[in-house]
């Protein structure tokens, strides 16, 4: 990575855009921001026609899957609208860029710079007029899982899938098409599928950074720090820009080296250019600060990201987190509520049920348990449409819901997978399930790279005290409350709580 006082030219490949996101934790749940966050089964077997043609320019999808969405979606309004709370999938705010032109030769990352409502509906025109346009058909595919990111909306995965699988067939093997299909695995938490994929457009174009920074994203996912870093040096060295920046960062900080990720942050926010960029990497700086328990610079930074953009809901999700915790209750439940109104994820749902827990006023536990039951419809939602959510279930639920669920989804995921998320996960459930002898193990595996997050040293303290290792249990305790004092609404009470009573 360049020194801070050797920018380099940034990519013009948004970071904002159809390219897989970083993952850093936030809240108590911990649970993923892929990009998206991330980032999200099918609903019936595809048929013939599909295979063939891979469904519709417009995304429709045929037959079964497509009443068994209705369906779906019934349900979540029913859900959605009894909490009062969420406009499921509402459309983003005006003042949009204007829509991208659909053209054989369309860039997927210029839809970064527009409304993916507006870039699809573009692209499905112009698919309508050239439907043999294998890359138009590819970045439509790139764009419906722009939309799934935006609108937390993952009913859009099946039609991403079939775009792709229409330029695979109009063009066998075309990298546009096989980086979305990486692009598609890693979003719906198939990182071993995001790897393959990204693995065949490298072994032929060692130079597309869409592939390297999806393998990027697929390593740190599946654990594989050593390779994610090397992979990250491999990518900046070939294609350094926004992109790769903030990936080399995320890389560091996992590994407690939270002074190169910032520095490399800054150097990125320092070269870039467009809004997109801009809103991307000072949101990443946000979240990065606030992690370290630095909110005043989170929200200078947040407040950078939405004089960028002022739609940009990582940053506006951020600056409630950190208003929480700077004892901003008020604005910082306005805030979540209107996030949640365009993208209710499971990660700000349980934020605004903690909050409305924290706030104890009349309604507010059953405005929490609203929130959290909207979690259980999304993960319901995300499993029909082929997404592994068994993360997002364990994390949730442990707190929050079936705590026997939550167990046996961290199982799950600990066997596919061992990252230090996947590993507090499964401490945390084990825990809440009275298996803390087993769950010491996975707690301090959580903490061994050295990744600074308060709520796995919490996790950690408690179940340390409820093994008899008081000592280390009050040192992990202090030490969260240290880092980041305000990590969670009640998840900080707690283990103050906690780390009184074992004094």
């Amino acid at each position: 990575m360049a020194p801070p006082d050797a920018p380099r030219v940034l990519s013009p490949f948004p970071a904002t855009g159809t390219a897989c996101t970083p993952s850093p934790t936030a809240g108590r749940a911990g649970l993923p921001d892929h990009h998206q966050a991330n980032q999200e089964r099918a609903m019936g077997p595809r048929t013939s026609s599909d295979e063939q043609t891979g469904g519709t320019p417009d995304g429709r999808v045929p037959g079964r899957r497509r009443t068994a969405w209705r369906v779906a979606s019934a349900a979540l309004l029913a859900v959605a609208l009894t909490g009062g709370a969420v406009a499921f999938g509402a459309a983003r705010d005006g003042g949009r860029p204007a829509p991208v032109a659909a053209s054989a030769a369309l860039d997927p990352g210029a839809l970064a710079g527009a409304d993916p409502d507006a870039a699809v509906a573009a692209l499905q025109s112009h698919l309508k007029a050239q439907p043999k346009d294998h890359d138009g058909w590819a970045t439509l595919g790139l764009a419906y899982v722009e939309q799934a990111r935006t609108k937390g909306d993952p009913a859009r995965y099946p039609q991403a899938q079939a775009a792709l699988r229409r330029s695979l067939a109009l063009a066998p093997g075309n990298d546009r098409a096989v980086a979305g299909q990486a692009a598609l695995a890693a979003a719906r938490h198939d990182f071993t599928g995001a790897l393959a994929d990204a693995d065949r457009v490298l072994k032929h174009n060692p130079y597309d950074e869409r592939a390297l920074c999806s393998r990027i994203d697929a390593l740190v996912e599946l654990g594989r720090y050593a390779e994610a870093a090397r992979a990250a040096d491999t990518a900046d060295a070939r294609r350094p820009g926004t992109p790769v920046f903030t990936r080399y960062a995320y890389v560091h900080e996992l590994r407690g080296d939270v002074t190169t990720a910032r520095r490399v942050l800054q150097q990125a926010l320092t070269g870039a250019t467009s809004p997109g960029d801009i809103a991307y990497v000072a949101a990443q700086l946000g979240q990065l600060a606030w992690n370290q328990g630095d909110y005043k610079s989170a929200l200078t930074q947040y407040a950078r990201a939405l004089a960028a953009d002022d739609t940009y809901l990582p940053a506006l999700e951020g600056r409630a987190r950190a208003q929480a915790a700077s004892g901003q209750q008020a604005a910082a439940i306005k805030g979540l509520e209107a996030v949640i109104a365009r993208a209710p994820l499971p990660a700000s749902l349980v934020a605004l049920g903690e909050l409305y827990e924290a706030r104890g006023g009349a309604g507010d536990r059953e405005k929490a348990r609203q929130q959290y039951t909207l979690v259980q419809a999304w993960i319901a939602l995300a499993r029909a449409n082929e997404v592994d959510a068994d993360l997002d279930t364990a994390l949730a639920a442990a707190d929050h819901g079936d705590k026997a669920a939550a167990l046996r989804a961290a199982r799950a995921e600990w066997a596919r997978r061992h990252t230090v998320h996947t590993a507090d996960a499964l401490a945390w459930a084990l825990h809440v399930n009275g298996h803390d002898t087993e769950a010491l193990a996975h707690a301090r595996e959580a903490t061994a790279t050295g990744y600074r997050n308060a709520s796995f040293l919490y996790h950690r303290g408690v179940i340390e005290l409820a093994t008899g290792h008081a000592k280390e249990g009050r040192a992990s305790l202090a030490a969260a409350l240290k880092l980041n004092p305000g990590f969670s609404p009640l998840g900080a009470a707690e283990a103050r709580k906690a780390l009184e009573a074992a004094k």
